[in-house]
Order: C-alpha cells, then sequence, then structure tokens
C-alpha cells in the first residue's frame, strides 16, 4: 500500500480501515467464527458451512455499521476516539450505506441455508437492528442480546442435514450468553450512556450490579450446557465450566480504567468456551 508524500494513507484506503474499525471487528469476527465451527460440527459440509458462514458475518457488518451510524452524534459528545463516525473519519452516510448493503446481502444469503433457517437468522438479525434503533435506550434492551444469540444455534441446526430445532439448552445458553455479553458490552460506557440519555436495563442497574450480574449470568449459560445434554457430564464439561466461570468473574472484576474492553473480550472467551461444550454434544444438539 502506498503513501501520499505527506506520509498519510490515499484517502480511499483510509476509507476502508475506518469501515472496517467501524464494524466493530471484535465481535463481528467472534460470532463468525464460532458459527462456523457449530457449523462444521453439525455436519453442515463445506458449501454450506461457507454458506451460513457468509450470512452470519453480513449481518454482524450490518448491525456494526448500523450501530456507529445511529450512535454518530453520541459518540462525538463522549469524545470516542475508537468511533471513526464519532471522530469524523467516516461520514454518517458511510456507514449507513454500508449498513445497508450488508443488511441487503445478508437476506438471499441467510435463505441459501434454508428457508427456515434463514428466517430464524433474519430474525436474530432484525433483534440487532432493533436494539441499535430504539430497544437500547429502553428496560428491554437485553431482549435483542437474547434472542439474537439464541437464533445462532437454530440457524445451524435449522438447515440441512439437520433440519430439525436445536435442544431447548442450546437456545437457552445461547440467550443467557447474549444476556451477559450485553451486560459487559455496556460496562465502559454506562456514565457517557446516561449522560447520553441512553437508559438500557444496564444503565439503570448501574455499574456495581453489572459488575455482579454479568459473570453470574454467563456462568449459567455455562451450566446449563453442563445439565441440559443427556446423560451424566463429563470430566472435559466440568474443566469448561470451570475455566468459563473463572473467566467471567476475572474479566468483570477488571478495574484498569472505565473505558477498558476487557469485561466484553472475556465475554467473548467465555462464548468461545460455550461452544466447545455444544460441540462435545453435538450429537445431541438437535
Amino acid at each position: 500500500m502506498s503513501l501520499h508524500p505527506s506520509g498519510a494513507l490515499p484517502r480511499s484506503s483510509g476509507r476502508v480501515l475506518a469501515l472496517l474499525r467501524a464494524c466493530h471487528p471484535e465481535p463481528t469476527v467472534a460470532v463468525t467464527v464460532f458459527v462456523a465451527v457449530l457449523a462444521v460440527g453439525a455436519g453442515r459440509g463445506p458449501a454450506g458451512s461457507v454458506a451460513v458462514v457468509l450470512a452470519v458475518l453480513a449481518g454482524q457488518l450490518s448491525i456494526g455499521w448500523c450501530n456507529d451510524a445511529v450512535d454518530a452524534r453520541r459518540d462525538t459528545a463522549c469524545r470516542r476516539g475508537d468511533k471513526p463516525v464519532g471522530t469524523g473519519e467516516l461520514p454518517r452516510a458511510a456507514a449507513a450505506a454500508a449498513a445497508g448493503t450488508a443488511l441487503a446481502l445478508c437476506v438471499p444469503l441467510s435463505l441459501v441455508c434454508g428457508l427456515a433457517a434463514g428466517a430464524v437468522h433474519l430474525v436474530g438479525v432484525a433483534a440487532g437492528w432493533a436494539y441499535n434503533l430504539r430497544l437500547k435506550r429502553t428496560v428491554l434492551s437485553p431482549l435483542p442480546y437474547a434472542g439474537g444469540f439464541a437464533s445462532l444455534p437454530a440457524f445451524v441446526t435449522l438447515g440441512p442435514p439437520l433440519s430439525a430445532w436445536p435442544a431447548w439448552w442450546a437456545t437457552t445458553a445461547g440467550a443467557l450468553l447474549g444476556v451477559g455479553a450485553h451486560l459487559a458490552n455496556v460496562l465502559p460506557d454506562i456514565e457517557d450512556d446516561l449522560a447520553t440519555g441512553v437508559r438500557g436495563l444496564p444503565q439503570r442497574l448501574h455499574r456495581p450490579a453489572c459488575r455482579r450480574l454479568a459473570p453470574v449470568v454467563m456462568s449459567a449459560a455455562v451450566g446449563v450446557l453442563v445439565v441440559g445434554p443427556p446423560g451424566a457430564p463429563g470430566v472435559m464439561d466440568r474443566v469448561l465450566t470451570g475455566a468459563a466461570v473463572v473467566a467471567a468473574v476475572a474479566g468483570t472484576a477488571v478495574r484498569s480504567g472505565t473505558r477498558s474492553r476487557w469485561p466484553f473480550r472475556t465475554a467473548i472467551v467465555v462464548a468461545g468456551i460455550a461452544v466447545a461444550q455444544l460441540l462435545l454434544h453435538a450429537p445431541d444438539m438437535s
């Protein structure tokens, strides 16, 4: 990649980098990789797994870009240097256009995976958009996270060759992980959110309550994956559960700064452990 004489990146390259930063890359990559692993473990095959990955990636990109487009003024007011739209590096219209394009691609990509599977995935994506556009400001803010995460196991199992709803414990664990991720995600921004009129459930609970509640909810998610599947829990179940609990508690105990993203990163770690547990019980998942 060449530089201008001034040492700055070309404008087009800078715009692409800003778009990548605005898509919420960490959760986008994590969710896409986790669902890819589930698809392979569920026997979706190479073509089916690629279709699932593309649909999930498009959906996550649309939600991330929508979030930054909607929150542009708030991010500017809160001086969020990690938000390209808020800093002016990326025009709000560009983020909105990218979100709309990704959403338009998500529809056919989801339906290619099967009508029932695609419909469930699109409901989950719609939940993410509903959070961005309205629900994040209400007491119902955890619901889109719960619905979005719960839809992912169903997206995998409703397509061929399984073509069946996932077991209750898979969707329940997904919903609990979503709520835990929501609580961990807003921890760094609670004060800024309250100052700019965002009063979702975590903001109403305030930081201390969220710090205590987030690891409890995430630990409950992995606990469901231990007691839900048929048969007695194995050694690996216990090891993974212990690791998840340690990660959840340690992540929300971090006090290195009000903008620390470690609580959410540890929520991603817990989600990864939950995916490993799902793979252990893949034959019983549907």
